[in-house]
C-alpha cells in the first residue's frame, strides 16, 4: 500500500506491518520503523513508535487503520515526537512506561501487562537499560514463535548505545536475559530490519558485551584505574567517526560505572549503533 505522499506500509511479520519515518541518521540508521498491529480481519489498529513529528508521515499513520491506541517503546524524541500530533488526530490514547510520555488519558505501562486491542493480546516487558523507561512489546500470536517490538534494546543492524547516565549496563544485561527466555521469536526493532531470532540475537549481544568490557579491563590496565572516559574511549573506539563519538563516549561511561560498581541515572539523548 503506498500513499500518494510517498510513505509505504510494509509487513513486517503476520500481525504487523511499518511505516518508515524519514529521519535517517547515523543514530537512527535508515529511520525509525513506525509499526501497525492488528489482527486478521480487524479494522482498528495499535502503532507503536509514531517516530519524529512529520505531518505526512504522521497522517499516513492515521489513515492506515482506526488507531485504537499508541504505545511507545522510550522517551527518545525520534520515537515519541510525533506522539501528541497523533493522538490529536486520531484520539488514541498514547501509552508509554514515563507518564512524561502519554497522552489524552492513557496510563503509564507496567511490566508484566497484557493489552488486548486491535485483536491482539500484547504483553508489556520493562527492559531498561537503553533508557530507563524502555519497554519491549510481545506479541505470542505473530507466527510459530510470536514475535517482540524491541524498540532500541535490539536493533536491525549494530549494537545499542547505553545512554548513560540514564541508561545502564546492569539493567541492560538483566534485560536480555528477559528477551532470550521468549526464543526464537521474531525481532520487530525500531530501527533497521526484521531479524529472525530474538535468543540468537540476545546471545551476540551479550557476546559483544562481554568482549568490550574486556577491552575496557585492559585499557584500564595499562592506563590504570581512574582513567577518563575521553581517555578509554580513544583506545577502545579508534575507529569511530566524529558523528557517533559522544555516543561511543556514553557507552563507555555506562560500562566503567558497571566496571566500578557505580550508579546513577540522569538524563541524555539518542538511539545508537556504537555499543
Amino acid at each position: 500500500m503506498t500513499f500518494a505522499s510517498g510513505p509505504t506500509l510494509q509487513r513486517s511479520s503476520r500481525l504487523t506491518q511499518f511505516i518508515l519515518a524519514p529521519n535517517p541518521g547515523p543514530m537512527s540508521l535508515d529511520g525509525t520503523n513506525s509499526y501497525l498491529l492488528r489482527a486478521p480481519g480487524h479494522s482498528s489498529v495499535v502503532v507503536v513508535d509514531p517516530g519524529p513529528q512529520d505531518e505526512t508521515h504522521l497522517a499516513a499513520l492515521a489513515a492506515a487503520g482506526a488507531v485504537e491506541l499508541i504505545l511507545v517503546t522510550h522517551r527518545h524524541a525520534d520515537h515519541t515526537a510525533g506522539s501528541g500530533r497523533l493522538h490529536g488526530l486520531t484520539g488514541a490514547p498514547v501509552r508509554a512506561m514515563d507518564f512524561a510520555h502519554c497522552h489524552g488519558g492513557g496510563a503509564p505501562l507496567a511490566h508484566g501487562e497484557a493489552i488486548r486491542a486491535a485483536g491482539l493480546d500484547i504483553t508489556v516487558l520493562a527492559t531498561p537499560g537503553h533508557t530507563s523507561d524502555s519497554a519491549c512489546f510481545h506479541l505470542p500470536a505473530d507466527g510459530q514463535n510470536g514475535s517482540v517490538l524491541t524498540g532500541d534494546t535490539v536493533l536491525g543492524r549494530g549494537t545499542t548505545v547505553l545512554d548513560y547516565p540514564d541508561g545502564a549496563l546492569g539493567d541492560y544485561l538483566a534485560s536480555l536475559d528477559s528477551l532470550e527466555a521468549l526464543g526464537a521469536a521474531t525481532v520487530l526493532p525500531a530501527h533497521g530490519p526484521v531479524l529472525p531470532s530474538l535468543e540468537a540475537i540476545v546471545r551476540d549481544y551479550r557476546t559483544h558485551r562481554e568482549e568490550r568490557l574486556a577491552q575496557i579491563r585492559a585499557v584500564l590496565g595499562r592506563l590504570g584505574r581512574d582513567a577518563t572516559v575521553g581517555e578509554v574511549a580513544d583506545a577502545v573506539y579508534a575507529d569511530v567517526g566524529p558523528s557517533v563519538r559522544r555516543a561511543a563516549e556514553r557507552s563507555v561511561a555506562a560500562q566503567l560505572s558497571y566496571l566500578r560498581g557505580d550508579g546513577g541515572d540522569g538524563q541524555a539523548a539518542t538511539a545508537g549503533t556504537v555499543g
